[in-house]
């Protein structure tokens, strides 16, 4: 051991909770399938608003009155991992799969704040969702747990008696519900999906009869 007469150095050492969060933003959704248009404003979003990363989370089940005829979680999981894996700073979030059931943001950002204390999360909602917000479970408390993030769209008003942060990214006519047509018309679905799912869904011959 180096012995020496000069004083240490003082280290200003700072509490946990001043240090500063790492910012998530968080993607839910049926993802059935996931396509190019929900990279694309996961990438605006995290750009514009200085995240770290971008979460993916496939639900369970959607709690809404319409309900989706989705696929099997297996294969919508599978492929929003093909989608993102050469995104290093998008990951694939499986909280709500895991538990099963309905899958009500509350219940899922109560867990999330819970594993992670060191992050603050974002949820990133689309401009058409945001006139649903009122019929949202717990609704009044949820907004005071996690900051909502609407990505404006075409035809929808920009505005919510709830605390939005709006971003205006790149729009595409795009959705899942026009993929899965195409896929039961058997047309081409080529520059609407990554390359990677558009081999897993022809090799799992996933939609061929599936009805909306």
């Amino acid at each position: 051991m180096i012995k020496t007469d000069e004083p240490l150095t003082q280290v200003e050492v700072r509490p946990l909770t001043e240090l500063p969060k790492k910012k998530v933003g968080l993607m839910g959704g049926t993802f059935n399938p996931p396509h190019l248009g929900h990279l694309i404003i996961a990438k605006e979003v995290k750009e514009q608003l200085g995240l770290d990363e971008v979460w993916f989370m496939p639900d369970n089940l959607p709690p809404h009155i319409d309900k989706k005829d989705a696929l099997e979680a297996k294969y919508r999981v599978k492929m929003v991992a093909l989608s993102i894996k050469d995104e290093p700073d998008f990951k694939l979030e499986e909280l709500e799969i895991k538990r099963g059931g309905v899958s009500y943001t509350y219940d899922t950002i109560l867990e999330l704040r819970a594993m992670y204390p060191e992050i603050e999360f974002y949820f990133i909602i689309g401009g058409d969702m945001v006139a649903y917000l009122p019929k949202w479970y717990r609704i009044d408390e949820l907004v005071k747990l996690v900051q909502f993030v609407s990505v404006e769209r075409k035809g929808y008003p920009k505005q919510s008696d709830y605390p939005l942060i709006w971003v205006d990214v790149l729009r595409i006519d795009l959705s899942s519900s026009l993929i899965r047509e195409k896929l039961r018309q058997e047309r081409s679905i080529k520059y609407l999906v990554t390359r990677e799912v558009e081999e897993y869904i022809k090799q799992e011959g996933l939609y061929r009869d599936k009805k909306d």
